[in-house]
Formats: C-alpha cells, sequence, structure tokens
C-alpha cells in the first residue's frame, strides 16, 4: 500500500499474492469441503455420488448468481476504494444485502415449484430425479446465508483485507465436514439420513460461516469504518448502479451453469458411471479452480482499483504479472495430478475399473484447467473495467459454441464421455481470445462506473 490508511493498491507481485493467497485459501477450504462431502457420499452409494452431480451443479447455478452479483458489488467497492472514497462502500454494502435477498427468495420458489417439472422431464432415470429433486428441496434452503456470505467477499476483497476470509471459510468447513459425517452415517448421536443428510449439513455450515465473517467485521472494526448498517433504507441510485454492472455478470454466470446442467443431463443419458466419473472432474476442476480463480479475482480487483487511480495504461501489465503466477501454480499442479491419477481417484471409494475408466477423463480436464488459468484471467479484467455487458457478451457467444459441441459429442454421435469433456478446451479458448481481443483494443478505457 502507497500509505497505512490507503485504500489504493500497488501494480506488484507482492500486491498480487498478498491479496490472492487469502482468497484462494477462502475458495479452496470450501472446495475441499465439497469434495469431502463427495466422498462421504462415495463412500455411501455410488448412486450418491451420481446424484449429487446433478445436485451440485444445479445448486452452482444459483451460487454463481451470487457470485455475480458479488463481482458487481467488489467493481464498484474497488473503484470507490481506488478512488478513496470510503464513505460510499458502506451505501453499496447495504444495497447488495437487500438485492441478494430477493434473488433468494426467487430461487428458492422456482426450485420448490419449477424445478421437479423440469428434472422429471430432462433425468431418464425416475429413481435419479427424484432423489434429487428432494434433496434441492432442503439444499436451496441455505440461500440466503450463502448469499449473505458471499457479500462480505465483495467488501473484504474490494477494500484489500482479503486476509479476514480465512475466518468464516475455517468455520463453514468444520462445520459441514462434522455435519455430514454425522447425518450421512449416522454417528455421535445423530439420525442416518443419507444423501438428504449432505443438504442439512451444507446449509447450517453456511449459517456458522455467514455469522462468524460478520462477527469478525464488526470486531475488527470494519463495520464501523465503512458505515455497514448505517445506511439500511432502500437506495434507489445506488440499487440501480449496482444492477447495471451486477445483472450482465448474473446472467453470464447462470447461462454458464446452466449450459453445465445441460453437459451433466447429456451424462447422466450415458448411465451411472459416467455421471459419477463426471462429477469427480468437477471435484478436481473445482479444486484447482479456487487457485485459478482467487487470482483472477484479485485481477478484477485490481484493474477496478488502478483505474480509479487514473492508471489505466498499467492495466495490461498488471494483467500478465497475474497471468505468470496463476499459470505456473497450475501447471505444477497438472503436472502432479497427471503422474499420479490412481491416487487421487482413489480416495472416493470406486473400483479399479471406474479408476481405469476415469483417467483418459483427467487428462482431459487438467488441460483444460491450464487453458483455465490465464483465459479466465482476461475474462475477469474486463469485469473489472466495469463493463459487465461485454463480459456477458463473451460469455453467450463461448455457451452457444460450447452447447453446439456437446450435443453432437455427446447426444447426437454418443462418443465416449473423454470427448466430451473436450468441451472445455472450447470454452476456455473462445473466452480467451476474446476477453484478449476487448481488452487491446482499448475500448473500455472510457467507461465510467
Amino acid at each position: 500500500m502507497a500509505a497505512t490508511n490507503s485504500l489504493q493498491v500497488e501494480i506488484s507481485y507482492r500486491q498480487i499474492i498478498k491479496l490472492a493467497l487469502p482468497i484462494s485459501f477462502a475458495m479452496l477450504v470450501p472446495q475441499f469441503n465439497f469434495i469431502t462431502t463427495n466422498i462421504f457420499l462415495g463412500h455411501y452409494s455410488q448412486q450418491a455420488l451420481a446424484v449429487a452431480g446433478i445436485t451440485g451443479v444445479y445448486y452452482l447455478i444459483f451460487a454463481m448468481i451470487g457470485f455475480g452479483l458479488n463481482n458487481g458489488l467488489q467493481a464498484l467497492i474497488s473503484r470507490r476504494a481506488g478512488e478513496n472514497r470510503p464513505e460510499e462502500i458502506g451505501k453499496i454494502f447495504s444495497q447488495g444485502i437487500y438485492i441478494a435477498m430477493v434473488i433468494a427468495a426467487i430461487g428458492i420458489l422456482l426450485t420448490w415449484f419449477l424445478a421437479p417439472i423440469i428434472l422429471r422431464n430432462v433425468i431418464h432415470s425416475s429413481d435419479t430425479a427424484t432423489k434429487a429433486i428432494h434433496f434441492l428441496n432442503i439444499r436451496i434452503c441455505g440461500l440466503p446465508f450463502l448469499y449473505v456470505y458471499q457479500m462480505r467477499n465483495a467488501l473484504l476483497v474490494g477494500t484489500n483485507q482479503s486476509k479476514y476470509l480465512i475466518f468464516g471459510t475455517l468455520a463453514e468447513a468444520i462445520t459441514n465436514i462434522f455435519f455430514d459425517y454425522s447425518f450421512i452415517f449416522g454417528h455421535f448421536g445423530f439420525p442416518e439420513i443419507g444423501f438428504n443428510g449432505a443438504a442439512i449439513a451444507s446449509i447450517i455450515a453456511e449459517f456458522t460461516g455467514m455469522f462468524v465473517i460478520f462477527l469478525v467485521i464488526w470486531q475488527k472494526g470494519i463495520s464501523k469504518r465503512f458505515s455497514l448498517f448505517s445506511h439500511m433504507t432502500w437506495n434507489v441510485t445506488i440499487t440501480k448502479k449496482i444492477l447495471s454492472i451486477s445483472t450482465p455478470l448474473i446472467f453470464q454466470l447462470a447461462a454458464s451453469l446452466t449450459s453445465w446442467v445441460f453437459f451433466y443431463i447429456l451424462i447422466e443419458h450415458h448411465g451411472q458411471e459416467a455421471l459419477a466419473i463426471s462429477n469427480i472432474m468437477r471435484n478436481i476442476f473445482g479444486l484447482i479452480g479456487c487457485i485459478t480463480w482467487s487470482f483472477a479475482a484479485t485481477g478484477a480487483a485490481m484493474v477496478s482499483n488502478i483505474i480509479g487511480q487514473g492508471k489505466q495504461d498499467k492495466v495490461h501489465s498488471l494483467i500478465l504479472k497475474i497471468i505468470s503466477i496463476s499459470s505456473a501454480v497450475s501447471l505444477v499442479i497438472c503436472t502432479l495430478i497427471n503422474l499420479f491419477p490412481q491416487i487421487l481417484l482413489s480416495v472416493f471409494g470406486q473400483t479399479a475399473g471406474f479408476t481405469q475408466h476415469a483417467i483418459p477423463v483427467v487428462r482431459v480436464v487438467t488441460f483444460a484447467m491450464l487453458l483455465m488459468s490465464f483465459s479466465t484471467i482476461w475474462l475477469n479484467a474486463v469485469t473489472g473495467t466495469g463493463n459487465s455487458r461485454v463480459t456477458l457478451l463473451i460469455e453467450v457467444i463461448t455457451i452457444i459454441l460450447y452447447c453446439a459441441y456437446i450435443y453432437l459429442v455427446l447426444e447426437k454421435f454418443f462418443l465416449a464421455i473423454s470427448y466430451g469433456w473436450m468441451s472445455e478446451w472450447l470454452y476456455w479458448i473462445s473466452l480467451f481470445i476474446l476477453s484478449w481481443w476487448y481488452i487491446r483494443s482499448g475500448k473500455w478505457k472510457a467507461k465510467v462506473i
């Protein structure tokens, strides 16, 4: 930092790592928590592991909607931080909470009344559809807690205080692992609820994480510094500003995850083992993705911050610095996974035959992760400029290509799922080309938020 109390960032490797490491850990712990849940479900039954593939991606759609709102808030908060206007940050935060609660209510109603109709019509196995519906009816109740929990990301990352993310993250992870084990298998005097036990555990964990992080924000004086709860009346002007940036991001992420639900529905047509393998691949993708996404979030925040400082000419060099770290870390991890895939796959408690069928898919997925390590940095840099409509346009073009590919490969020609997972190569290459072109064009320099 230029000064002790300054909210402005420096353009250095030290600053990048200082912001990215806590974000990475904050993302990694819940992902590890998610993988642990799937390990428990894998040991409970292959069917539970397979159904978790569909329910996990479905819930992830709503999680990403919240993440889109979070990204919009973060861009605004980072810009105000770069301008050294802390008095505006509390106003933006409080309005973000209001918007999040409205979206959560809509998500719950859609899941209870519309999702069952859709799932019963697109999933071939009626038993799988029934189990997925029952699970989601419980799981979706955690959405309000998740959204409020996500809003703290925008606040802490946007004001360069990402180190505090770890407290809520650890509380959530420990709670979820304990109650997963207790409810799925019926330990420590709790009833054996099985698959649905994972849904209850997740709700308890999300509430715990939300509660702990707000205690931290209050205890560290962050709440007082930014007057977080002094502007709780509805502010139409600020709400419009938030929605003008967040809405395209929400649609972008929702569309992206909806295409992934389409992917998993097509995978389900290939059988239970194919669905279970793909669920494990999503776990692996998420594990590596936490590191890449932390650098992407750092990039979005820092790009917005330095634009707020009037240093638009430094954006390109900043992006390249972030990519150099992100890609190097991903290369090391992906190399290790490819050297020892059996060890990683064995923890999910499946057969040797299952592991052999999964290894070719691991090769495909890890290469996609390398592509993601730099593509998502460019895309989030576009978000950091504040021009979220361009981000949405890039995503829509890419998703059209992605969906056309997976339909032809998995449904029309019914090829092996390893070919279906190559859709990730197409996805990340397309995102990179379009995002790189936009940043290089310089058209974002005239954008004011």
